[in-house]
Formats: C-alpha cells, structure tokens, sequence
C-alpha cells in the first residue's frame, strides 16, 4: 500500500499519456452540463474535477453519489460514470438511467460490467490499470481520465500542463518523505490515539478533507470527521465553544492549507485553533506544495495517503483489508 501511495506522480503521468487515446466524445458545442458518477474510491474523481474545473467551465459540473440520476439529465449532458471494479451497483444503476435518457457517456473502470455496458452503449471507454490493488489506491487514475476528456471536447483549458506540473510537485514531495523528512509519520505520531478531525478550506481543502477522512477510515481502522471552512464557523465551533479543548475528548485537530484559499480563511482557521487547543497549542497543520491549484489538491491527497498509512502502521492495522465493506456488499448480493 505504501509502494501504491508512492506510485501517485507515475499513476497520473501514465494516465495523462493513455487518455489522450480516449475516442468517440462529443462536440463541446453539444453539452450543457457535465455529471460524474461514481462512489467511494472512484467518487472522489468527481469531486476533484469539481473542484478543479467548476470554477473555470463555461457548464456547471454535478457530481452525485448513489443510486439516483438527476432529472435535468438529457442528450446535451456528459456523463462521465466512474467504477474502478465496474460493478459498484449504485453507479451502473444511475448510470443506466441515465443512458435510457439519451445522455453522452464515458465510463472509467478496470472492466467489470460496466465496461460491458459501455460497449452495448457504444460509449467512450476508458480502461483504469487493473494492477492497482485498490480503487483507494488509484486516485490519479480514475480523475486524470475526467480531466483529460474535458480538455479534449474544450470545456476545459490547460489541463495538461498542468497535470505535469503536479507529477513535478508530488515526486519532490515523495523524495523528501522518502529520504528522512516523513512529516507524514510526524502528523500520525501527533495524533496518536486520537480520532482525527480535520479541516480545509475552499473546494480544494474540502475535497482533501474528505479523501484524508476516508483513508483513515479505510486504511487505519479508525473514525475520523471532517469540515470546510468557511461553513464550520458558522454552525461546528460553537461546539468546542462550550466543551472546550478538543484534546480532552481525544479529537485531534488537523488543519489542510493551501495557497489557493480566500484571503478571509487565514483568520478563520487561527481563531479554530484558539478554540481547539484551549489557545493552549498548536493545531498540527499540512501546508500543500506546487504552483496550481491541482498540484497542491494532489500534494494534500499524497501527504494524507503516506499520513493514514503511518498512523495504520503505529496501530498495528493491516491497511490493505476492508473486511467490514466486503461483509456488506456480500450481504447486498445475496
């Protein structure tokens, strides 16, 4: 897993290279709005397309998790259906729905049914590198695809440029890690047997947020919550506002930052950190490396996956299985 983890700058490179190859898209001319499909592991695609290509596209990007397909779907809407197995049942079934409504398709799996499907369809196919050993180990491949395909049809601009810039940022990131700068192992030694709690700011602290949340959840065995700035001042610290030093319930605040913030944020995280720590200390804080809003979105990601893992390994788990979810989609099989 940690090998898989230190893969990330190679898994994005790779897969800039192979989705030039995508075929079979359509007219930028001919789309209204864009949806992204997808759940778990390969769901977080979505949101850091979201995230990155929202703000810039001249269409409004949606992406939803579950069964559901959004009534507003037709033939002007791209939909781009994302499953690293291609048998994630929430997926297919919305993505189903969402071919009867005569929607543009992509699909993104390592094969599975939905790479059937995506044949039955005659829809864009793109193929995820089946050697990945988990759908949460392969971040860069199931996103760069979505990125790359929106570039081709022109609804976004300067992606891959971009992209490699990232791969610069994140192997100088995993050098310094790997030659004796583990802050990754500093951050998990912080929060010790604490249930991590963690914060960014923005769309792209968000999405950072939240894949960071479900690594520990996945990778350590352990709870772990997260919020956004700026909403989190407006409802979440009035909790801590009584109750007082997060210490004393064995949360531990982590704080993910990036240079991409609202100059408002900065304000905002130091008076979260007043209140975490009682103004007693020092929230443990990421600061995100690169020059582009998507290669401090993938520095975070890359920190947080070499954190979780670090933090598996001072608790004695095993990262790579997830007995509890195989147990489910067992149960849901039968």
């Amino acid at each position: 897993m940690r090998d898989a983890a230190f893969g990330l700058p190679d898994q994005i490179d790779q897969s800039m290279q192979e989705s030039r190859e995508i075929g079979g898209l359509p007219a930028m001319e001919d789309i209204d709005q864009v949806l992204i499909l997808g759940m778990g592991g390969s769901g977080i695609a979505g949101d850091i397309v979201e995230a990155i290509a929202a703000p810039r596209m001249a269409v409004p990007v949606i992406v939803s998790k579950g069964y559901e397909c959004p009534s507003f779907v037709d033939r002007r809407t791209l939909v781009m259906a994302v499953s690293f197995s291609g048998d994630t049942e929430e997926t297919l079934h919305a993505a189903s729905i969402a071919y009867e409504l005569d929607a543009q398709i992509v699909a993104v799996t390592c094969g599975g049914l939905l790479e059937e499907l995506a044949g039955q369809w005659d829809s864009s196919l793109h193929l995820v590198d089946s050697s990945i050993p988990m759908p949460r180990c392969a971040v860069g491949a199931v996103s760069v695809p979505l990125l790359m395909v929106l570039q081709s049809i022109g609804l976004l601009v300067g992606v891959e440029s971009e992209l490699q810039s990232c791969v610069e940022t994140l192997r100088k990131r995993c050098d310094s890690i790997k030659n004796g700068l583990n802050a990754p192992l500093e951050v998990a030694q912080g929060i010790g047997d604490g249930i991590p709690l963690i914060y960014g700011g923005g769309r792209i602290g968000a999405v950072a947020a939240a894949r960071l949340k479900n690594q520990v959840n996945e990778n350590a065995k352990t709870p772990a919550f997260f919020n956004v700035m700026p909403e989190l001042c407006h409802n979440e610290i009035a909790g801590w506002g009584v109750v007082g030093d997060v210490a004393h319930h064995r949360i531990s605040p982590l704080h993910l930052r990036h240079s991409f913030e609202h100059s408002r944020l900065s304000q905002r995280f130091d008076f979260n950190e007043s209140i975490a720590t009682g103004g007693q200390g020092e929230v443990a804080t990421i600061q995100a490396q690169g020059d582009t809003p998507l290669a401090q979105l993938f520095d975070l990601i890359l920190f947080g996956d070499q954190m979780s893992l670090e933090l598996a390994a001072l608790r004695g788990q095993d990262p790579g299985p997830i007995d509890v979810l195989t147990d489910l989609k067992h149960l849901l099989a039968e």
